[in-house]
């Protein structure tokens, strides 16, 4: 399959004859249609890490190589897509600056401190710097590209086709005295600029030419159809303002040590994927972008995991956001609130409690990977884990003086009575398996950590229960997980009670304070894990192929987990081989510094949503156990009672 990043190779350009050009070095020139249809049968599309996010902490965009942007959600991050080429190709909209001529050579980075991104692309004629931001430090839903000549001459092109509802709308388009209004329903985007724009079949067309110094700039501006137009602002000055807006935020990062560049360039993902209005952060800024390719296991990550709250606050407290982490607090604190029987495992970015799932039947789905999916069924499940991140989470943001919240308590007293009437019965797991429940183990664990950090705050910090009864509940659990999730013939935790597999989710039990990490059964279930899970030194959450879940097999190796193991070796005292999975881990980035949910390393590029938050938390948490003592790794329920 022909890539847009393979670009050693291959060169793009646009014709005249409004066709997509592909120059091959050996191979001569061959032409297809310009919307980047079909070469064979399958689309040509970036590969997952050829994508750069584009952010301002409400929506987001991912924009490629070639300056291409194939994604973009506007207000929010869950917010219908107006340019869905991602998950289809151009007929669903997109926005492409990039030469006429072909590409001979791309550089790119975020300038640093920030999510500016500058792409300088080289053609034979000369080259351009694409400059791609959102402002976070304004109210609007906008964003700009400004382009500048760097040396000799080049002619370039925007084509922006918007797309509203996933690509299934076509809008109506406009000329106004600066560029086109888009309509479609409730729906309009302004996109302006200082050149002559044609429409052509409802797309916005400009071409132009630029020398050194030369700069040609466009804003795109979101907005309801019944709001007046936006004002068109100044692009340099708030590219200006943006940069000093994010080299204000990334600049009050405390990490210190070895790995402080990359654990600053993770908190600024983990930062855009935040909802500021809320304080919540979102799994991924992406719906669907296939666990295996071609396969059916596309999930919409652009909603916010209660689970992920544990292992978030330690990474924005290790980075010193202790507003952040704040917000994050109380994001969970009002999501909780309610009923504990109601208590969901993911909510809106707002506190949305249906997310319905439906299936775009029009969009082919990333490489052909099918169904596309928007909302998420699995907000109706039962996972025992979610009480246990609740209450780990609140016990944490006490210990690090967070200010206190009266509520928290509440919702954590509501949940512990929950719990212990709940605690017994099967879920479906930490991995939404959409299968039969089962008593899994890494579940009963964190309905341990529930009851362990209950009886925490009581005795720590003068919360009001019944510690003695807690305590009880803590015994009982940890006697049964011992008893039922640990078999003696394979020397080791398996992934539920009676079960013959293992599970990633087991590289928990140290890292919560379970147990030890040289516990003969934590030994054990880490060789177990080894054996089994680890495949060219990266860890799956669980084997696929007995179809144990319901689904297809196949699936890339989980980043998180394969940081849980390098924190497991860390812990274990295997500090030469923590070290060097890290260095691995590290390297897996792409040329931005970010990362995906998955990696295949057989074909060695990234899987699954993208750029997601739980691989950039495990970044900056390993790098602190990593940096020295008194990481999460060695903190999380070693306190002694």
């Amino acid at each position: 399959m022909l890539c847009w990043s393979e670009i050693s190779t291959r060169q793009f350009f646009h014709g005249h004859d409004g066709r997509f050009t592909v120059a091959e070095d050996d191979f001569g020139r061959a032409e297809l249609p310009f919307t980047k249809k079909i070469l064979e049968g399958l689309p040509v599309v970036s590969k997952i890490e050829d994508y750069a996010l584009l952010g301002d902490c409400r929506g987001a965009a991912l924009v490629d190589k070639t300056g291409s942007l194939d994604w973009l959600c506007l207000p929010r991050f869950d917010s219908a897509a107006c340019c869905s080429a991602l998950l289809g190709d151009e007929r669903h909209g997109f926005w492409r600056i990039s030469p006429t001529q072909p590409i001979r050579k791309v550089q790119r980075r975020y300038r640093p401190g920030t999510l500016i991104l500058e792409t300088e692309i080289t053609t034979d004629s000369g080259t351009i710097r694409l400059t791609d931001f959102m402002a976070p430090q304004t109210r609007e839903s906008d964003i700009f590209r400004l382009v500048e000549g760097i040396e000799g001459e080049v002619e370039v092109e925007s084509r922006l086709a918007l797309r509203f509802d996933y690509g299934s709308i076509l809008p109506w388009v406009q000329h106004t005295d600066r560029g086109i209004r888009a309509i479609a329903g409730p729906e309009c985007v302004y996109c302006t600029c200082d050149l002559r724009v044609n429409v052509e079949d409802q797309t916005m067309v400009s071409k132009f030419h630029l020398g050194p110094h030369q700069q040609a700039a466009f804003q795109l501006t979101w907005t309801r159809t019944q709001d007046p137009p936006p004002l068109e602002k100044n692009v340099l000055q708030t590219l200006e303002d943006a940069t000093a807006w994010w080299q204000e935020w990334s600049g009050r990062c405390t990490f210190k040590g070895r790995w402080r560049e990359e654990v600053q360039q993770s908190l600024i993902t983990l930062k855009a994927l935040t909802y500021a209005p809320t304080g919540g952060i979102v799994a991924a800024a992406t719906t669907s972008l296939p666990e295996h390719i071609g396969g059916v296991r596309n999930w919409d990550y652009r909603y916010c995991w209660i689970r992920d709250s544990t292992f978030t606050l330690y990474s924005l407290l290790i980075g010193g956001y202790t507003e952040e982490a704040k917000a994050w607090r109380e994001w969970l604190v009002n999501a909780a609130a309610g009923n504990p029987s109601q208590l969901q495992i993911m909510y809106g970015v707002a506190g949305e409690r249906r997310l319905t799932e439906v299936e775009l039947e029009w969009l082919p789905g990333y490489e052909n990977s099918s169904p596309v999916r928007t909302g998420n069924a699995a907000y109706r499940q039962h996972q025992l884990d979610v009480p246990g991140e609740i209450m780990e989470t609140l016990h944490l943001a006490r210990r690090y003086g967070l200010d206190p919240d009266e509520d928290a308590w509440r919702v954590q007293s509501a949940v512990m009575e929950f719990l212990e009437t709940q605690w017994e019965k099967p879920d479906e797991g930490i991995w939404e398996i959409r299968g039969d429940q089962r008593h899994f183990t890494h579940s009963k664990v964190m309905a341990w950590v529930a009851a362990d950090r209950a009886v925490k705050d009581v005795e720590h910090f003068g919360m009001p229960g019944d510690a003695a009864r807690w305590k009880k509940l803590r015994d009982r659990i940890h006697a049964e997980v011992c008893a039922k999730g640990f078999n003696e013939k394979l020397g080791g935790f398996v992934q539920s009670y009676g079960a013959e597999e293992t599970d990633a989710s087991l590289l928990m039990l140290p890292l919560v304070g379970f147990v030890e990490a040289d516990d003969p059964k934590m030994i054990g279930t880490l060789r177990l894990i080894e054996e089994r899970l680890v495949k060219d030194g990266l860890v799956v959450r669980y084997l696929t192929e007995s179809n144990v879940d319901g689904l297809p097999e196949g699936e890339g190796a989980f980043l998180l987990c394969s940081f849980w193991l390098a924190d497991n070796y860390a812990l274990a005292g295997r500090e030469r081989e923590a070290t060097e999975l890290f260095e691995m881990l590290l390297g897996l980035r792409n040329d931005v510094g970010l990362m995906s949910e998955e990696y295949d390393p057989f074909h060695k590029r990234m899987l699954g949503n993208f750029p997601q938050a739980f691989s950039h938390v495990g970044l900056v948490n390993t790098a602190r156990n990593l940096v020295g003592e008194g990481g999460p790794a060695e903190e999380r329920g070693h306190e002694e009672d």
